[in-house]
Formats: C-alpha cells, structure tokens, sequence
C-alpha cells in the first residue's frame, strides 16, 4: 500500500486585542494561528490563540479581520490537526539527487564520473550474460545534501569515522517553517515557544526552490549569530537548513554558525530539501555519511519518518 498522504492544514490571519483583568492590554496585528480545522468560530480561535501565548488573567479577546485559510501549520502551541493520521509509518526524503555536472555551491567543482568498468569490458570476466560496471567518481565533499563534521572547520577536530551513530540516527525533529519570514538571518526568538536540547532544529526557508540554479548563491537565507548563540546554549543534537549555508556568504566573512555549532559538537546538514512535507513537531531525522576518516564533510541521503 502506498504511504497515506497528510490532509490539508488550515490556519487563521486577523487582528487582536486582549485587555486583562488586572488591568494592561495587549495588541497584535496580522497574526496568523494554526487551527485544528477550518470549521472554527471565533471564540474558538480567540480561545487557541490566548491558549498559543499562554496569557494568564484574559478579560476579553476581540478579534478583528478574521480569515481562514487553507496553509501549512507553523507549529502552534496545542494544536492537533484533525486530518486522519496516516497507518504506518511514513518517509520523506530531504535530499538533493547528486548527478554528474550539478553545481551545488557556486565556485566549487561539479562531480565527474567516469568508467572503470564498462558492462561491455566486464563480459570477459564473467560468464555468459553476467555483467557489470563500476565507476569512479571524482567529487568534492561538499556536493549535494551533505553533513559537516568538526574536523570541517577545526584542525585536529572529530572527522565523519569518529561520528557517533546515536547522534545521527532517529532524532526527534523540530521543524521552523520560515518561508514566510521577512528577513534573511533567522534570530533566537524564532525559537522561543519550542523545547530543542537534544532535538535536530530543521529551518525551512523553501530556499530548495533555487537549487541547481544561479539564483541558489545570491542572498540566501541564513542563521543568524544570535540564534547560533542561543541553540548552541540550549544543547541542541543538529541543525540543518533547506538553503545554500548555514552562515551568510559573504566574502572574506566570518562563519559563526560552523564555528560555534561545530566547537560545540553540533552536527550541521546543509542543502535540505523538501522540509514542507514535515510537520513543526513528531518527525524523526536521520543524516549519515560514511565511515571516512580524515575527511570533514560529505553527502548523506538526509530523511525523516512520521508515524
């Protein structure tokens, strides 16, 4: 049987005000909430909405401009889709096919492969009608969906042999659906209403899109130095993004991002793809390179499983 596929998910856009009973207020404007369903009154919203900042004393919630649309969740607080959940379990595949001549990072060698042994060579090793072939391929580690360990950025740090499987099978992922954001540098407070010690933090910025063309390198989506700050604090398991780095690009620039997040052991997956597919909470992530001793960063086939 085919995997089940997620139902559509809906969320409410409007305008609120909330006056409390020990006196203050608070406003806010072009909220957008995840609903359970889209056959939701307002006093149901309003209720999911004060329940999403976990306000305390609530007089009175009016809502204004209420709309309810049909879009992925984002990952408000207490809300459980109604849609059926999928029998069974269900894997996503987050990674890029690498094929001869892609351009992963602008500036860096495509992969080349050539033939060791042509199935038409082979013929004369082997009995009648067993063949074979085997090829070479001449490729920089960073191509692809690729992890980067320690030894990436330090001399003398952990290289992909000395990885610890448990850090890179079946982690619980949190998943940050950014497509929306109106800035470039993903801040700390993104990640404020969500527990992650010990969680693979996944950022989709939808930034995949691009992938394989040239507008891929320019003004990419990136982690900002204060959300480094703060997961690096928080402990962490991973961090992948969905775009070209996981720091800015700029020339000659700084990478805190490698910098702090591998100094502290934690793992970064670059070149993530199709991280919509996965919910804010309950996926599980896997990302393993092989066993290559003194080497820092290489591909791995990224996924996740729900159910």
């Amino acid at each position: 049987m085919p995997d089940a596929q997620p139902g559509p998910e809906y969320r409410a856009h409007f305008d609120a005000h909330v006056e409390f009973v020990n006196g203050g207020s608070l406003s806010a404007e072009g909220f957008r909430l995840d609903l359970p369903s889209p056959d939701v009154d307002p006093d149901e919203v309003a209720r999911l909405f004060v329940q999403h900042l976990g306000l305390a004393l609530v007089g009175s919630v009016e809502l204004h401009d209420l709309e309810i649309v049909e879009e992925p969740h984002r990952g408000s607080r207490g809300i459980q889709a109604e849609s059926p959940v999928a029998s069974g379990r269900r894997v996503v595949d987050l990674s890029h096919v690498i094929r001869e001549g892609l351009i992963t990072y602008p500036g860096l060698p495509a992969p080349v492969i050539t033939s060791h042994l042509t199935r038409e060579d082979s013929r004369s090793h082997y009995a009648p009608g067993t063949e074979f072939a085997m090829d070479i391929v001449t490729m920089i580690g960073n191509t692809g969906t690729y992890l980067d360990s320690p030894y990436h950025r330090f001399d003398g740090g952990t290289d992909l042999a000395g990885l610890e499987l448990s850090s890179l099978v079946d982690l619980p992922a949190e998943v940050f659906h950014l497509t929306d954001a109106s800035e470039r540098g993903i801040p700390a407070s993104v990640f404020f209403d969500r527990d992650v010690r010990g969680k693979a933090v996944l950022l989709h910025t939808g930034w995949d899109r691009l992938f394989g063309t040239p507008g891929y390198g320019a003004d990419a989506p990136f982690l900002a130095r204060d959300g480094v700050a703060y997961l690096v604090e928080q402990g962490v398991a991973l961090v992948g993004i969905d775009s070209l780095n996981i720091d800015e690009v700029v020339p000659h620039g700084e990478r805190p991002a490698h910098s702090a997040l591998l100094a502290a052991g934690i793992h970064v997956v670059e070149h993530l793809t199709n991280l919509g597919e996965l919910p804010p909470s309950g996926a599980r992530f896997t990302a393993v390179p092989p066993k290559f001793a003194g080497f820092g960063t290489f591909p791995v086939r990224a996924f996740a499983t729900l159910g």
